[in-house]
């Protein structure tokens, strides 16, 4: 294998994070590749409206925000295919990535794989996915004024989630299978001081209403089994996150949830030139704008140890 064949950067995943990985990287003709995977875009592609990324005063469909974000990472020279990496090898350097039975080398590797929010597996829930459903208060709160909500889940999230939607909703009915939370104390005593929420105790979601948007729920008393509807605006499913780390498993740290550790205020992880960026590494804030930023940080770490290894081409 000759030189010109290793990479300078491979990028893992797309989404905001690696989108600007790629675009910073290309501008500093650092000549990425990224792997996309077949979903390319991530979360947001199932998003409608996104109303909190700077640069789009009037609102943008998730998608269209997706498409801008590539358009201008391949403008400076970022290639972008369309396939999932099947499996790496961060043993030596180069880096090889496997993807479509081909190898691909690098010296530097940036992992933006991101999360998937949890939910609860019903049949009509991903349908109504964006039209009353939602797993991100922050994201999606204040398209529900004055609605009546309802959120599923009874740790410190959903806690949090429940307080943030009343400042939109006018009420907020957290629904949880058992008859006490999970939730810290403190923070469960600041949802139930709120007079905006109630609970609605030994209860599970087990089917969403709606057409064309959510306009109820079908309920099961986990005790007794009686069944029965409540209408409600939104639905809320906060019952946790899982980052798209399993094929990292054996090469890079991570903590028991499986997000990627990362050194400091940097993107570096364990492995000497592998950098990760956006939710596979943020079990905190999970928003867009804060992917973009830390993708950003990853392609400039990245050309740094390049730099630092004199193996920039």
């Amino acid at each position: 294998m000759s030189e010109n064949q290793v990479r300078n950067v491979i990028i893992i995943g797309s989404g905001p994070a690696g989108f600007t990985a790629g675009l910073y990287s290309a501008r500093a003709n650092l000549k990425p590749l990224m792997f996309a995977g077949y979903m390319t875009g991530g979360q947001l592609m199932t998003t409608t409206d996104v109303e909190n990324f700077p640069g789009y005063p009037e609102g943008v469909m998730g998608p269209q925000m997706m498409q801008d974000l590539q358009k201008q990472a391949e403008r400076f020279g970022c290639e972008v295919l369309s396939q999932n990496v099947d499996a790496v090898d961060f043993s030596q350097r180069p880096y090889k990535v496997t993807s479509g039975g081909k190898d691909y080398f690098a010296h530097t590797v940036i992992i933006s794989t991101g999360a998937e929010a949890k939910y609860l597996g019903l049949e009509n829930e991903k349908r109504l996915l964006g039209r009353g459903v939602s797993a991100c208060a922050t994201c999606d709160g204040a398209f529900f004024r004055d609605a009546k909500l309802a959120i599923v889940g009874g740790g410190d999230t959903a806690m949090e989630e429940a307080l943030f939607l009343t400042r939109f909703a006018k009420s907020v009915t957290v629904i949880h299978r058992r008859d006490e939370l999970r939730a810290s104390k403190i923070m469960q005593e600041r949802a139930k001081q709120n007079e905006k929420i109630d609970f609605m105790w030994n209860t599970q979601v087990i089917d969403c209403l709606g057409d064309d948007k959510l306009t109820g729920l079908k309920l099961k008393s986990t005790q007794t089994g009686e069944e029965m509807t409540e209408d409600y605006d939104g639905l809320f499913v906060a019952i946790g996150h899982k980052p798209n780390s399993d094929i990292f498993k054996d090469s890079i740290e991570r903590n028991e949830q499986g997000y990627i550790l990362t050194a400091g205020k940097s993107t570096k992880t364990n492995v000497e030139g592998v950098f990760a960026c956006g939710d596979v590494q943020d079990p905190v804030y999970r928003q867009a704008v804060t992917a973009a930023g830390t993708g950003c940080m990853a392609a400039i770490d990245a050309e740094r140890w390049l730099e630092a290894n004199d193996l920039k081409d």
